[in-house]
């Protein structure tokens, strides 16, 4: 005789493949290009101004190349501040991720300490302010422009040269050393803020204010969320050390001791 074989029920249909690695540096190189497109498109019409600049009596291009630095370098730091929040506060597990989160916060940090560097140093070249290296690298003595507001950026390339750097050496420094000096983010933060609003001479323009008051106002709300969240898990924390609160669960009363069959309370 023969055997029927049942058919086999078909199963749930499979997930989707994750994109491969090749995929995802496509993605990222045609990101890249896109994004270096809109650059692009948005400086073609300072080219003329430069190339007038460049060819005057008196050039300027220094100064402007040094204004556009510390606008990229402001924007790198509020994004590798909302990052790091981000990781702290909870909000990366939704997007982009953890790693990924921790990786745009330390790529862009240091980004933003090249471009920071750049601001400064390229000022050597501008015959107008006629800053020296010495003037440049020590805080509040950069000359009569605005010494305190110059010394406040000044001090806030320190210390995001200190927190960039302490990436690569959070081996040797331990992680209770490492979150202290992360936590400089915040003050080189305000810094970095109080220069632009204070000395800098595009402050005064609308997208300006409306970039550093939007920057300063998300950072804020991000940082209440982390506070949050961290006296969130504090309570639970304390909670499950005296049995009222399970950790990582919700908050419930001990339950009583099962009496035996016929046994008192006593």
């Amino acid at each position: 005789m023969t055997t029927t074989v049942p058919p086999v029920p078909a199963g749930p249909p499979a997930a989707p493949a994750p994109p491969q690695q090749g995929e995802r540096v496509w993605l990222g190189l045609i990101a890249a290009a896109a994004t270096g497109a809109a650059l692009a498109g948005a400086l073609l019409p300072l080219l003329p101004t430069l190339a007038g600049s460049l060819a005057g009596a008196t050039p300027h291009a220094y100064w402007y190349i040094s204004r556009a630095c510390a606008f990229v370098a402001f924007g790198l730091l509020w994004l590798s501040m909302l990052a790091g929040l981000g990781i702290t506060g909870g909000l990366a597990r939704r997007w982009p991720s953890l790693p990924g989160a921790f990786e745009l916060h330390r790529f862009t940090a240091l980004l933003g300490l090249g471009f920071a560097a750049a601001h400064a140093l390229v000022l050597l070249g501008d015959a107008y302010s006629n800053y020296s290296l010495g003037q440049l690298l020590t805080p509040f003595f950069a000359g009569a422009y605005r010494p305190v507001w110059v010394g406040f950026g000044q001090v806030s390339i320190y210390l995001l040269a200190a927190v960039a750097g302490s990436f690569y050496v959070k081996d040797r420094l331990g992680v209770r050393a490492w979150r202290l000096i992360h936590m400089l983010s915040f003050a080189l933060f305000v810094l970095t803020l109080a220069h632009g609003l204070g000395s800098g001479t595009d402050s005064g323009a609308a997208w300006a204010q409306a970039l550093y008051w939007g920057s300063a106002v998300s950072v804020l709300g991000l940082s209440l969320q982390r506070m949050r969240v961290v006296r969130g898990g504090r309570s639970r924390a304390a909670g499950a050390r005296t049995g009222l609160v399970a950790a990582g669960g919700m908050g419930q009363a001990p339950r009583p001791t099962q009496m035996a069959p016929g046994r008192s309370g006593r």
